[in-house]
């Protein structure tokens, strides 16, 4: 099957509208959460648990080049990550150049 470029720029609008659909209602209902209330600990809690699932499942079942480092060193880089996110005054940026130069240096030596 062939895309004519009418079908891409057609598939294009179709996924941004989709995107921009959502976007648009959670920007009209979340001025009504209240930021202390259930529904939005809550929302957080889910925010949460899928992010840690899209970590694990990067961990536990790797692809691309992820999957070439032993599973071990994987662990190991995300603990360190974790570590200095918290030993740094919970810096997201240091935990992340952190694991990343982790992996980079895991990657070299295999």
């Amino acid at each position: 099957m062939s895309w004519s470029p009418a079908d891409a720029y057609a598939a294009a609008l179709a996924g941004a509208l989709a995107t921009y659909l959502w976007r648009g209602f959670g920007v009209a209902i979340g001025s009504r959460i209240d930021p202390g209330g259930r529904a939005f600990a809550w929302l957080s809690c889910v925010a949460f648990a899928v992010l840690a699932a899209l970590i694990a499942r990067l961990i536990v079942y790797p692809a691309g080049s992820l999957a070439a480092l032993p599973t071990m060193g994987r662990v190991g880089a995300a603990l360190l990550a974790a570590a200095i996110f918290l030993l740094l005054r919970r810096s997201v940026l240091l935990g992340c150049i952190a694991g990343s130069g982790a992996v980079a240096a895991l990657a070299a030596l295999a």
